[in-house]
């Protein structure tokens, strides 16, 4: 069938990108672009590009003409938050400035951001957050690049919105920064060491209200955004729909291992996990898994969201009363992926 619309999905080998990049892929009227540092796997038009360096990013999309909504997922990750904004402003800008000058058929540009608009990363904040609340103290990655669209934006015939989801959980092999892939490992480590499952996080983190993110629903309603002219120029929280404490979720992920649980007790996983690239290799061998533990280990990133000692969420009614009312049921979206990893060999089936 002829196309009628092109996606550019800018970052397409993330959790993000990828299952959005799957699920434009379902959609009959949507012809789909990636882009990435490397080819991507299986069916996916890709566009490889160094998203950093203008010139390249110029040339690889001198042939997108074609373009009528940029899906923007692309993040690079620093030691502080301060130096976060520099190469996340860069890359953003690259992208806009380039595929305004080559499609004169842009229509959308939709760009990722997360509940670091509120400062949820740096400690307790309002909840539940709403999209009208006011900035926090710069720098901020997130909102000063919501602020660069809103600015290039004006005089456009071309929109914006800004999707703000939880922490994603969603099936990406091989990406590490990836909440539901990092606790099936960590069980998998737990059950070959013939030890509880225990929650490593800070004592009070196991007990707050928090939500996430189906990366399936946030696919949906990502691409829902991009072609409602409702939705035009605005910001969205985009979660589950349900909350959930990890006091009553753990054990429940644990039983999915059949693993018994322990009291918490707080275990640096970016320590404890140092030396555990050897069982993992034993697991790896023993039931032919496709990846070695380094391409799977983010352990700072488990501390970093087990540390949250605090309620984590957002009101996500806005999206509904425009229209969006897809939800997910947290405790199945984890079985669900566990399942996956299972069967593409990720983690051991037993």
């Amino acid at each position: 069938m002829e196309y009628t619309k092109t996606a550019l999905v800018v970052g397409a080998s993330g959790v993000i990108g990828k299952n959005l990049t799957a699920y434009l892929q379902s959609l009959p009227e949507w012809r789909v672009i990636g882009t990435s540092r490397k080819p991507l796997p299986g069916n996916v038009e890709t566009v490889v590009v160094d998203l950093l360096d203008a010139a390249d990013v110029a040339t690889q999309f001198a042939t997108l003409g074609t373009v009528t909504h940029v899906f923007y997922t692309a993040y690079q990750d620093k030691p502080t938050w301060a130096e976060l904004v520099a190469p996340n402003m860069t890359m953003l800008r690259n992208v806009v400035e380039t595929i305004e000058k080559v499609s004169p058929k842009l229509e959308h540009i939709s760009f990722m951001q997360g509940y670091k608009v509120y400062g949820a990363h740096l400690g307790p904040f309002r909840t539940p957050a709403r999209e009208d609340d006011p900035p926090i103290m710069l720098p901020e990655f997130m909102t000063e690049q919501q602020r660069y669209i809103a600015a290039a934006q004006e005089g456009k015939p071309w929109s914006w919105s800004a999707i703000r989801p939880s922490v994603v959980g969603g099936f990406a092999p091989g990406n590490p920064l990836n909440l539901v892939s990092l606790i099936a490992v960590y069980a998998s480590i737990c059950k070959e060491l013939g030890i509880p499952f225990r929650f490593p996080g800070k004592p009070g983190a196991y007990h707050p209200l928090i939500e996430l993110t189906d990366a399936d629903l946030l696919a949906k309603a990502t691409v829902w955004a991009a072609t409602t002219p409702e939705a035009a120029n605005q910001a969205f929280n985009i979660n589950n729909g349900d909350l959930f404490r990890w006091e009553e979720l753990w054990p429940k992920l644990g039983a999915y291992f059949g693993l018994e649980t322990a009291p918490p007790v707080q275990l640096p996983l970016a320590e404890v996990m140092r030396d555990k690239a050897p069982v993992w290799e034993a697991l790896r061998e023993r039931h032919g898994l496709r990846y070695g533990y380094e391409a799977l280990s983010a352990w700072p990133f488990g501390d970093f969201v087990f540390s949250w000692d605090y309620d984590f969420l957002a009101d996500g009614s806005k999206a509904r009363r425009l229209g969006f009312h897809e939800y997910a049921d947290t405790e199945q979206m984890f079985y669900r992926i566990f399942d996956q990893l299972k069967a593409e060999r990720i983690i051991p089936k037993s």
